[in-house]
């Protein structure tokens, strides 16, 4: 048994390559407090391969790491998985190759955890590792409640390259959602800078073309009952938190279910509706990380949302 005050090695592997040394120590130690890690950089406790390293150094496979006293305590315990963990992460995976996993996320489950969150998409991903235990990572976000295509790397050096292609908006993008009321338009064109709350906003997105960040949105109205509520697809050509949500309730028409933003939550209760934001991820298309090649993924609409867009006869 490892004494917690021995001194530990930790090799790492082709998973780890191209990780910046201060990253991958966080991620192995996450209990140690930042500043912690950073006194064993400076004072050169941490080693690599034997030698001192600084924080923003690169790593490469089978090096050694070579970790202060103490550090073995904070190690992160291992997750335990039964059979329903695999079916179900295994049923959400719509696309895969060598380079790249897409997943038709559930609108009841975050990507990422957080405070009171220990369900979510990254806790599972261990169980969609290779055969040499490279674990996917998570290439961009959807919030909760959103439900569709998720990208996920196969490797350090994929997730590099989609995170290029993702930050150079080389990737198109297109959303469903139920809007109530209808736009007043068949086709628009949002462009409304975009900012994080403060105050009692915190938790919101707040237009505000003086201090936000540019952002822009298209939309076409698919269908239309009435006046009360339409099918509308977006189309975000930038890629804010929130972006479709607020763009929409800036532009008079927020979306169904989506009370951060004003949208109506009656609707749900008077049709028994799922009580979530009436929107999913239906299509992603983007450069190949491999080769290049155009590769668009589509996610079937949830079931949950089949209801929703039924009882409304779209």
């Amino acid at each position: 048994m490892v004494k917690p005050w021995a001194m530990q090695l930790i090799t790492t592997t082709e998973d780890d390559k191209g990780q910046r040394l201060e990253r991958f120590l966080k991620k192995k130690l996450p209990k140690v407090p930042y500043g912690m890690l950073q006194k064993w950089l400076r004072t050169g406790q941490i080693r690599v391969d034997g030698k001192r390293a600084k924080a923003d150094y690169t790593l490469e496979a089978a090096q050694e790491i070579r970790l202060p006293p103490f550090a073995e305590a904070t190690q992160r315990q291992e997750k335990t998985y039964n059979e329903k963990d695999h079916a179900y992460i295994k049923k959400l995976v719509i696309y895969e190759d060598e380079d790249v996993i897409a997943l038709n996320k559930p609108g009841d489950i975050a990507v990422q955890g957080g405070t009171n969150t220990k369900c979510h998409i990254d806790y599972y991903l261990p169980l969609l590792a290779t055969k040499k235990g490279v674990v996917p990572r998570l290439v961009h976000r959807l919030d909760k409640e959103t439900s569709g295509v998720l990208i996920l790397a196969r490797s350090a050096e994929a997730a590099r390259k989609l995170g290029d292609i993702f930050k150079g908006r080389e990737v198109e993008k297109e959303y469903w959602a139920l809007t109530m009321p209808t736009p007043p338009d068949m086709e628009g064109d949002i462009r409304a800078a975009v900012i994080k709350g403060e105050g009692r906003d915190t938790e919101r997105m707040v237009v505000n073309e003086e201090f936000g960040k540019k952002a822009r949105t298209l939309y076409e109205v698919e269908e239309r009952a009435g006046d009360k509520v339409a099918f509308v697809k977006f189309f975000p050509i930038t890629g804010r938190t929130h972006q479709i949500r607020i763009h929409a309730a800036h532009a008079g028409f927020p979306l169904l279910g989506d009370d951060k933003y004003g949208g109506d939550m009656d609707a749900l209760y008077e049709h028994d509706l799922t009580k979530r934001v009436h929107l999913h991820a239906a299509r992603i298309t983007f450069p190949h990380p491999k080769n290049g090649k155009k590769t668009t993924i589509k996610a079937p609409l949830a079931d949950d949302l089949k209801v929703s867009w039924k009882v409304f006869g779209f």
